[in-house]
């Protein structure tokens, strides 16, 4: 561990390991397979980054992420580490040159692609070095029915053929039991030690809202909260994507949109725009966001229902890399639940499948519908116990629960009607039509007017009934059918009918006030309100050395850095090698910088 410790200190700038890091990095550099479960932000990347550097050979680094190899090499450069990347996005010469300097051994670390390995001149190419170790990242892409499966990944368990004394670590942020059997199987590493870290993110603030207007609130969610903040917001469809981003940049919010249907060459330049610009939101299908490395991403929106919550958790883990406070806002409706209910029924794959689909939604509507705290049910998602969190938004605003045996009776009564009676189905809209008693046109063309129901529901309002279809669908006791997404009863509508079985319900309350997200270990040093300014000069002076050199500007330094620095203020070179993040390569390259932008004199460095 010595050695790990010194590169830890001399090139990253840390002096010691998080959580079970060093574990990790032990266990990999004595020649360990590791499968590594690690939240996003939790520093999985030092697990592989420092037993590369420690070991003999080149580390071998598999991602799925093409468009963000670069940005990830530019970040090991400033270091100081010799790394580069082998990818279609490269010309013959560039190709040449990367792969004349792994077989000299003048790479610390190499990244590829997962389809790279199906080329026989790749691994070619790789018997020609010395490979230190492989890391698989972003592992839950091996799994099958995951929500981020490459087919490429399912070849990666030759390596361990070819290369039997090569160790192996593979590393991701979000997987169940399950999953982790899957990834351990699919890629051999049923015998590797594994190592699985808290899904405890503190600094993130989840908070749920009821589906009105997503759009308006979601800007107003912006104004209030997080002006001129950088952030993601996913959509389920292309078409809302660009909706919305146009609709933000039309009210003053920077936005730009990303999803599989833009040209190559707009989704890279939006890509890079938003890992290169400050205040920048990028509006996306979640063909977005997997490795980016971007720190200071202070909100992650979602305007339509996950699938899963595996897919919301690795998505919301996009916010807050950096520890310091951070929004994982949801809006969500009736509407999201129908659609995401015809969306599995539609899938490709079997019954089998389409349960796990299913069960995979069932999950993220018990955390939409929890009257308990979310982060609590999320962590217990990932069999993890936890205590109450003060920091979701029903633990700021506790919603009530009521019992809805009786809404539940009446409603299930009007489609049991339509269904049994009239062999008719429709939809929540004719059906709570139905119950409030309203002579619309289509009731009256229906003779609905005549049903012993009509007109027995007046005690809800549209919103709370819309609220009771919502819970019934989340419960099992009512299903959608068909294109049109009309009504139908289930098996388990009938014990509720014959009031068997109670109903308990979420009553919706005002939205949760923001409130600022309790200290954490992980969270950067509090910045006194005087070293404001001075922060803001900092990171004036970051963002200019940034676009000179072409690259984001954490690459430069982190925002936590930058405030530790405002903080003690260094008055030399010496003292600035002690703010942590300041690693040796750094140092010399933009030390002096950061003394001039203080006002401090250089003072020579001591031999």
């Amino acid at each position: 561990m010595t050695a790990a410790l010194d590169v830890l200190n001399r090139v990253f700038g840390y002096d010691e390991f998080r959580g079970f890091q060093g574990e990790v990095v032990d266990h990999v550099v004595t020649g360990g397979d590791a499968l590594v479960l690690m939240p996003t932000g939790g520093g999985k990347s030092l697990c592989y980054q420092i037993p590369a550097l420690v070991r003999d050979g080149v580390g071998i680094i598999i991602s799925p992420l093409i468009a963000l190899m670069q940005d990830q090499v530019d970040s090991l450069n400033s270091l100081g580490v010799r790394a580069g990347f082998l990818n279609s996005t490269q010309d013959f010469e560039e190709r040449r040159l990367v792969e004349a300097c792994y077989q000299a051994g003048e790479l610390d670390l190499l990244y590829l692609a997962p389809e790279r390995l199906r080329v026989p001149a790749t691994l070619d190419l790789l018997d020609r070095g010395r490979i230190s170790l492989f890391a698989i990242d972003e592992a839950h892409c091996v799994s099958q029915w995951g929500h981020d499966f490459r087919p490429d990944y399912l070849g990666l368990s030759d390596l361990h053929e070819r290369w039997p004394d090569v160790p192996r670590i593979a590393l991701t942020a979000t997987a169940t039991q399950t999953t982790r059997t899957e990834i351990a199987a699919r890629l051999k590493l049923t015998d590797a030690k594994q190592f699985v870290a808290s899904f405890d993110r503190p600094n993130i603030q989840y908070r749920i809202v009821g589906k009105a207007d997503p759009k308006q609130q979601l800007l107003e969610l912006l104004r209030t909260e997080h002006k001129g903040d950088a952030g993601i917001v996913y959509c389920l469809s292309r078409a809302s994507v660009e909706k919305t981003a146009e609709f933000l940049s039309a009210n003053g919010i920077p936005a730009v949109p990303y999803h599989a249907g833009l040209e190559n060459r707009v989704r890279a330049e939006n890509q890079a725009r938003f890992l290169r610009e400050d205040g920048l939101v990028v509006v996306a299908t979640i063909a977005f966001g997997m490795g980016i490395d971007k720190p200071d991403v202070r909100f992650v929106a979602h305007l339509d229902l996950p699938k899963s919550v595996e897919g919301y958790y690795q998505e919301t883990g996009r916010a807050g890399r950096d520890g310091l406070p951070s929004t994982a806002w949801l809006a969500y409706g009736l509407q999201d639940v129908v659609q995401q209910r015809k969306l599995i029924d539609t899938s490709d794959g079997d019954d089998a499948h389409r349960r796990r689909q299913s069960q995979h939604l069932d999950a993220m509507l018990a955390l939409c519908e929890t009257v308990s705290c979310r982060r609590t049910q999320l962590l217990a998602y990932f069999d993890e116990d936890a205590e109450p969190c003060g920091n979701c938004d029903t633990c700021l605003s506790p919603p009530e629960s009521w019992d809805g045996t009786i809404a539940a009776q009446k409603l299930l009564s009007a489609v049991f009607r339509l269904q049994r009676e009239r062999r008719q189905k429709f939809g929540a809209g004719q059906i709570i039509d139905i119950l409030l008693g309203r002579k619309t046109a289509k009731v009256i063309q229906h003779d609905h007017d005549t049903l012993k129901v009509f007109g027995i529901g007046e005690e809800l309002t549209e919103a709370g009934w819309r609220g009771v279809v919502r819970q019934l669908l989340a419960q099992g006791l009512l299903a959608v059918e068909g294109d049109y997404g009309t009504l139908v009863l289930t098996d388990a509508s009938s014990a509720v009918l014959r009031r068997e079985r109670e109903v308990p319900m979420r009553r919706e309350t005002a939205p949760a006030k923001a409130a600022k997200p309790k200290k954490t270990a992980a969270a950067a040093v509090d910045m006194p309100a005087e070293a404001m300014p001075l922060f803001e000069q900092l990171r004036s002076w970051r963002a200019a050395v940034a676009k000179e050199q072409g690259v984001p500007a954490y690459v430069i330094f982190h925002d936590a850095t930058l405030r530790e620095i405002a903080t003690r203020v260094p008055a030399s070179l010496a003292e600035l090698g002690k703010i942590s993040g300041v690693g040796e390569a750094k140092l010399a390259k933009y030390g002096q910088g950061v003394l001039d932008t203080l006002g401090a004199e250089e003072v020579p460095v001591e031999p």
